[in-house]
C-alpha cells in the first residue's frame, strides 16, 4: 500500500497544489487505516491496486469502531474524510468503479461556536508585548496584524515581504486551497508592521537570507506553533482567563466586525471562506450576545 499512498500524495502535492499541512494529515489519516489493515487484513495491506477493490465499507466501519476510544467525533470524521478522498483518487484513475467509504455514516459533530475576546480584552493582549526589544516588536506586530486583517496563523507565517504594501494599507494572503486575496490592514496595525520592519534584520541570518516577513530566533520563518505558543504566553501574562484557540484574533476579528453591523458576505470575503455557512457561524454568537443583554436589560425578559 506504501506505492499507492505515495501515488496519491503527488496528486495531493502537483494536481491539486494542497499545502503541506493537508497533505501531511490525509498521509497520517491513511497510514493509520493503513496499520489497521496490517493488523487485521494484512492481505489488503501488503497488495498494490489490486487489492483496492476488496476494501468495503464493512471494512472501513470495523476501522472507525478502533477509534472511537480515543478520538473526538470530529477527528474521526476527518479520517473518514481522508478515506473518502483517497479512494475518490482512484476512481479517477480507473482502479475503482466506486467508494468504499461513499455511505459510510459521518459521525455527528457538535458545531462549536467560535471563541472570541471582548474589544477590551483584545486591547488589553495587544499591549502584552511592552518591551521595544526585537521580538516583542514581532509579536505586537503579529497580533495587531491578526486582529486587524483576520488572518490565519497559518497565513500570517506565511507572509512574505512582497506581500505587503503599506502605502496602499493591503496584504496579499495565500489562504486555504492556495487561494490568494488581498486584506486591508488598520492603522495599528501597519504601524506595527513599519516598526517591526525598520528592525526586522536584527533576526536575519544574513547566511540563509529569506522572504518572510515573521522571522524566530535562527532567522528563519517563524512556525505556526511558535504563533500560538506566543499567543497563548500573552493570554495567560495579560491575566485573560479563557480557554481559547491560537485562532482567537481572527475570531474576535470577524465577531467585533459583524457587531459593528458589517455585511456578512463582506466578511466571508476578508475571511477567506469559501461557503457562506462557514461564515454564519459568527451570527450564532452574535445572536446569542444580543439575547444575553437583552435578558439583563429589558424589563419584560
Amino acid at each position: 500500500m506504501d506505492e499507492l499512498l505515495k501515488k496519491y500524495e503527488e496528486y495531493l502535492r502537483h494536481e491539486q497544489d494542497a499545502s503541506n499541512h493537508t497533505t501531511k494529515n490525509y498521509l497520517a489519516d491513511l497510514r493509520q487505516f493503513q496499520d489497521y489493515l496490517e493488523k487485521n487484513h494484512p492481505q489488503l495491506a501488503s497488495g498494490g491496486k489490486s487489492t483496492l477493490t476488496k476494501i468495503d465499507h464493512n471494512i472501513i466501519r470495523g476501522y472507525l469502531s478502533t477509534l472511537f476510544s480515543k478520538n473526538n467525533p470530529a477527528s474521526i470524521a476527518r479520517k473518514l474524510a481522508s478515506l473518502r478522498s483517497f479512494f475518490k483518487y482512484w476512481i479517477k484513475e480507473g482502479t475503482l468503479s466506486s467508494n468504499p467509504a461513499k455511505d459510510v455514516a459521518t459521525p455527528k459533530v457538535p458545531k462549536r461556536l467560535p471563541k472570541f475576546l471582548t474589544v477590551d480584552e483584545v486591547s488589553i493582549l495587544l499591549k502584552g508585548p511592552d518591551s521595544d526589544d526585537i521580538l516583542s516588536l514581532r509579536d505586537r506586530c503579529m497580533m495587531e496584524v491578526m486582529y486587524a486583517s483576520g488572518l490565519r496563523v497559518s497565513e500570517l507565517v506565511g507572509l512574505d515581504l512582497e506581500n505587503v504594501n503599506l502605502g496602499e494599507g493591503i496584504l496579499k494572503v495565500l489562504g486555504k486551497g492556495r487561494k490568494e486575496r488581498i486584506v486591508p490592514v488598520g492603522s495599528k496595525a501597519q504601524t506595527a508592521l513599519a516598526n517591526y520592519l525598520a528592525h526586522r534584520e536584527e533576526l536575519l541570518d544574513k547566511s540563509y537570507p529569506t522572504k518572510a516577513i515573521f522571522l524566530n530566533r535562527q532567522g528563519t520563518r517563524i512556525t505556526p506553533r511558535s504563533v500560538e505558543r506566543m499567543v497563548q504566553k500573552y493570554l495567560k501574562t495579560s491575566g485573560i482567563q479563557k480557554e481559547v484557540t491560537p485562532h482567537v484574533l481572527r475570531h474576535s476579528f470577524a465577531t467585533h466586525m459583524l457587531n459593528s453591523g458589517a455585511d456578512l458576505r463582506g466578511i466571508q470575503e476578508l475571511l477567506g471562506h469559501s461557503s457562506l455557512s462557514t461564515t454564519q457561524k459568527y451570527t450564532h454568537v452574535s445572536v446569542d450576545k444580543l439575547m444575553d443583554v437583552y435578558e439583563k436589560t429589558h424589563p419584560k425578559a
